[in-house]
């Protein structure tokens, strides 16, 4: 019964608020000391991704998904790799298609479920042959990505991984595009429809006539947004068969690999379904974790080195389970 019924994390006296805890670390957070080494991998559709290394001359290592329009420099992201080198992992923080700084060569780029571009990394990962452990670390919509490949994967997972953690995870599509509709959260819709429709006006310039933004200020949801491009370019019949299909919460129970998903109870991104208690009461490999307080990809600690709770939480985790072995 791996539900984690008490969370360690308390967050600072003056960021109990989850918008301050959502909000403040795009703003104020500096990451230094991570050098990059960029890799550029081909898929199998013809396209690319881009893979930026940060290296400790480790046998494990472990792989970043950010979130919604984020990528490999995002703070969080960048935490997160620090706390991996620091305790003696090898850091490969991916970014999506159309995320590393260019467009990526496709009329399609990523979606909420896309486990098949995440499978291409893995497999270049460990083709290196580097690598006997490797762990999966997923923000939001990356967390949901990742999770959802292991439960696709399930006994059929490679070898050599051995752990996943997962933060702030919409693992219930609908219900979490449901809630960003609230007025309450008007602020990070209209920052994610903004940086969305710069993607938009990418594909325009590279497939004229292919896709076109006439009407883009009457979207102003995900389920108008997901319905007029998401759904279509993907293969989806409209944005509820595309967030039914490519939510991680159906293929849970099949997590054949310790697996932690903490997302805070005052996550202003997500909803009650968000939270899969019955899943993690019945697969003795997740470890569902549910802190009072933390907001959206938050969980700010004020430590001398810089380092975030979630970021030691995650590095904990992976080396319990890289230990156990």
């Amino acid at each position: 019964m791996p539900l984690i019924s008490s969370s360690a994390y308390a967050p600072p006296w003056f960021l109990h608020n989850a918008h301050v805890q959502s909000i403040a670390p795009i703003l104020i957070r500096r990451v230094a000391g991570i050098n990059y080494q960029r890799t550029r991998i081909e898929t199998p559709d013809g396209d690319f991704l881009d893979l930026d290394y940060s290296c400790v001359g480790a046998r494990r290592v472990g792989i970043v998904s950010h979130g919604l329009e984020g990528d490999s420099s995002r703070p969080y992201v960048l935490g997160m790799v620090r706390a991996l080198n620091r305790r003696g992992w090898d850091a490969v923080a991916w970014n999506f298609r159309g995320c590393s700084g260019e467009p990526n060569r496709l009329l399609r780029s990523y979606h909420s479920g896309d486990t098949q571009d995440l499978h291409t990394v893995i497999s270049s990962v460990l083709a290196l042959g580097h690598y006997t452990q490797l762990a999966l670390i997923g923000f939001s919509l990356g967390g949901n990505i990742a999770l959802k490949y292991l439960g696709e994967r399930g006994s059929d997972v490679a070898s050599q991984i051995i752990a996943a953690a997962t933060f702030s995870v919409p693992c219930d599509l609908t219900s979490a595009s449901h809630a960003m509709s609230r007025p309450s959260n008007a602020i990070y819709m209209t920052r994610f429809l903004t940086m969305l429709h710069r993607k938009i006006r990418w594909k325009m310039e590279l497939f004229p006539g292919a896709i076109d933004d006439r009407g883009y200020r009457k979207i102003h949801t995900f389920k108008d947004f997901d319905n007029r491009y998401t759904a279509p370019l993907n293969g989806f019949q409209d944005a509820e068969d595309y967030w039914q299909k490519a939510s991680s919460k159906p293929v849970l129970a099949d997590i054949t690999v310790p697996s932690l998903l903490v997302s805070a109870a005052d996550d202003p991104f997500l909803a009650p379904a968000c939270y899969p208690l019955d899943a993690a009461l019945e697969n003795p490999n997740l470890f569902l974790e549910v802190p009072p307080h933390g907001g959206h990809v938050g969980f700010v600690t004020l430590s001398q080195d810089g380092t975030y709770w979630s970021e030691q939480r995650a590095t904990d985790f992976l080396e319990a389970c890289a230990n156990s072995g």
